[in-house]
């Protein structure tokens, strides 16, 4: 079952959902918005146009990191941005990111498959940012361009990502 914002703000009260920082105009009607922080991975050059084996190339090794107020996206061209906030869960409490719409209207995805923020989660949510528009695009750090939907889970998980995560530790 989704959370309302009553729900939101329940849980955010009771612990069982910890958003740092966070505004109170940022919980919307059945979600919260999250904004990007200065923190951007960007393709190293020596990959862009070339065949890349994802057996032997994992991202940590496709990108390079840079602190930025703003980053420009070409057409086509793909970034990941994290999250300035930091999200904390519940075992019993999962989230589902999505983009928004407005800027979704604007060729702008958000997150290309990864969108599940598992239970027990805490950590910055990385964005997997993509251009489908036909013009370049800037991307400002404290821009809300996603927002996490809240659901319970029947039975809390066994396994926390924040302990069992591979990723999830580091983020």
């Amino acid at each position: 079952m989704a959370l309302s914002d009553v729900d939101i703000k329940r849980m955010l009260k009771g612990g069982k959902i910890k958003i740092k920082p966070l505004k109170n105009e940022q919980i919307g009607p059945a979600s919260v918005d999250l904004t990007l922080s200065d923190e951007w991975y960007l393709f190293r050059e020596k990959y862009i146009g070339e065949l890349v084996d994802l057996n032997k190339v994992d991202f940590k090794k496709a990108h390079r990191k840079v602190r930025a107020k703003t980053v420009i996206l070409l057409p086509g061209e793909m970034c990941l941005g994290k999250t300035a906030e930091k999200i904390t869960l519940a075992p019993d409490i999962m989230g589902r990111l999505e983009g928004r719409s407005r800027y979704a209207r604007m060729g702008l995805s958000i997150h290309v498959t990864s969108s599940v923020v598992q239970p027990g989660s805490n950590n910055r949510q990385v964005l997997e940012i993509v251009n489908l528009a036909p013009f370049a695009v800037v991307l400002h750090k404290g821009m809300r361009v996603s927002q996490i939907i809240f659901h319970e889970v029947k039975t809390p998980t066994s396994k926390p990502y924040a302990k069992h995560g591979k990723i999830a530790r580091v983020q």
